[in-house]
């Protein structure tokens, strides 16, 4: 029955999703059933039931009347099909989404760690009394995390490049393929949550380690290298937070391939992308979260009121509302 089921969605994958598609859909899936069990009733195997079934029923042109359905299926009202995307392609771009999410991911947290070598090594040079030299060796570090991040960056985009076709071209997906994008994507979800749970907790609770430092009789070094202990923690969630957002958006980007009008569009359960009516307030909101992220670090470490710079994200959260209320379409 799943390859019945199958060629039936893939049947009416480009018709518009409407109660009379949706109507004869259910009608014809009725009538393929029924003819399926009579067929294994009388001792037909399940390759020749099915065979027999699409063989009877598989033209929708020639049922499309006695569905109601031969106005939209002969007057333009079906969606382009474009280029369907294999199920073998699928599996290879998830691969792909993942090792460059990967790449990205290690990229940015390279370019965070970056000055970390200049904080250890001024340190390390005030102590050893080789100051210039190991500031030197400190700044070739932080150009060296710089120059793999960049090499990093590089390679992930030349690997996803012949992916480019789902952005420019029209593509879709059949249901089966769907439905194993859909599994793989909830199997991840928790991993997803997990993740980018901690690493919003890390860099919330990022200076809390060179907080205690301070306070703590520790020596000098250890004392001075504070910062870089802040640094490494955002790194480190930073590297969470980049890895499983791209991961997931892998996922979503295959799901948002079908037309959300048609018929192959009603199993994809994405949440649709915001829409604005004024082209100001949509170009500020497509930055609106960063902005609002980077505004709370930058303040919360320029005066270290840690227990009160939390105060920015339900403000946020409050205009984002407002915002989304009065523009949105």
């Amino acid at each position: 029955m799943d390859a019945i089921k199958n060629y039936l969605e893939t049947m009416f994958l480009n018709l518009p999703n409407t109660p009379e598609v949706q109507k004869a859909k259910y009608e014809l899936g009725q009538m393929m059933e029924d003819k399926y069990r009579e067929l294994i009733a009388d001792g037909k195997t399940e390759n020749e039931a099915i065979g027999t079934v699409i063989a009877e029923f598989g033209n929708l042109d020639e049922l499309a009347e006695d569905l109601g359905i031969d106005s939209v299926l002969h007057h333009s009202q079906t969606f382009e099909a474009g280029r369907m995307v294999s199920l073998t392609e699928v599996k290879e771009y998830l691969k792909a989404s993942s090792r460059h999410a990967f790449l990205i991911a290690l990229g940015v947290l390279l370019c965070i760690l970056s000055p970390v070598s200049t904080i250890v090594m001024s340190n390390i040079g005030e102590l050893t009394e080789k100051e210039t030299f190991m500031e030197a060796l400190g700044v070739i570090g932080m150009f060296l995390f710089i120059a793999i991040a960049v090499a990093l960056f590089v390679t992930s985009g030349i690997t996803m490049n012949r992916w480019e076709f789902m952005k420019h071209q029209h593509c879709s997906l059949d249901f089966a393929t769907t439905e194993y994008v859909h599994d793989r994507r909830n199997m991840y979800r928790t991993t997803h949550a997990v993740l980018l749970s901690v690493g919003i907790i890390f860099c919330v609770l990022c200076a809390v380690p060179a907080i205690i430092m301070d306070a703590l009789p520790l020596p000098d070094f250890i004392d001075n290298i504070s910062g870089a202990a802040v640094l490494i923690i955002i790194a480190i969630g930073v590297f969470m937070i980049v890895l499983t957002s791209i991961k997931m958006d892998g996922f979503n980007t295959l799901l948002k391939l079908n037309d959300s009008r048609s018929m192959g569009g009603q199993y994809v359960d994405y949440q649709k992308q915001e829409n604005y009516s004024n082209k100001t307030v949509a170009a500020i909101m497509s930055v609106y979260w960063p902005t609002i992220s980077a505004a709370y670090l930058i303040w919360s470490f320029l005066s270290f009121d840690w227990y009160m710079t939390w105060i920015i994200w339900p403000l946020a959260a409050i205009v984002h509302k407002c915002i989304k209320n009065i523009w949105a379409d």
